[in-house]
């Protein structure tokens, strides 16, 4: 069973960075695509950011495009969001997800597992 443990939400105002990242575990990383969802109070959830399980292809979101970047490391079993010159709008519980075999070409849609979440509040 994979577990996923984000870590890495906080309070940052507009304008800031903040690094989000995901620590996986219960079977082999490099087997995995690995993205960032994210869903804010009364909204759906939404697709944010995703990679490939072989690191080629990334992902994007167009609110997040140029803003945002997700990386892996597969020595560490960790994926990262790095998300810069935040906006309020970008305020949310922030979710990790697992994707087996997703090769990063189109938006990840249904992940195979989740993460519990962590919140992000931009204030402006």
């Amino acid at each position: 069973q994979v577990q996923l443990v984000e870590s890495g939400g906080g309070l940052v105002q507009a304008g800031n960075s903040l690094r989000l990242s995901c620590n996986f575990s219960g079977r082999a990383f490099s087997n995995y695509g690995m993205g960032w969802f994210r869903q804010a109070p009364g909204k759906e959830r939404e697709f944010v950011a995703a990679m490939g399980w072989n690191g080629d292809s990334k992902y994007y979101a167009d609110s997040v495009k140029g803003r945002f970047t997700i990386s892996r490391d597969n020595a560490k079993n960790t994926v990262s969001l790095q998300m810069n010159s935040l906006k309020p709008e970008d305020t949310a519980a922030y979710y990790c997800a697992a994707d087996l075999f997703y090769r990063g070409t189109y938006p990840m849609s249904r992940p195979n597992y989740w993460g519990q979440g962590t919140q992000v509040t931009v204030s402006s």
